[in-house]
């Protein structure tokens, strides 16, 4: 009789050791900060450095990395 007593103490607290690990998982994802959203990467035509489209300076051509690169590629 206390085989089965310890045994279903042992089952009782591997269950609700389980349980609360999962309630904590949870609460961890929702905590979780939201990913920052991914940039388009582009290449200037000048020097092929990657650059994030928010940060290339718009051309004829293309984008580019800086002024001097586009005054250089677009006479």
């Amino acid at each position: 009789m206390k085989l089965l007593l310890l045994i279903g103490a042992v089952l009782l607290g591997a269950w609700l050791w389980r349980s609360g690990r999962r309630i904590r998982t949870d609460d961890d994802v929702k905590r979780k900060a939201p990913e920052a959203p991914q940039s388009e990467m582009v290449r200037c035509l000048h020097c092929a450095v990657h650059l994030p489209r928010a940060e290339a300076l718009p051309g004829r051509l293309g984008p580019y990395c800086s002024t001097e690169h586009q005054q250089l590629a677009e006479p």
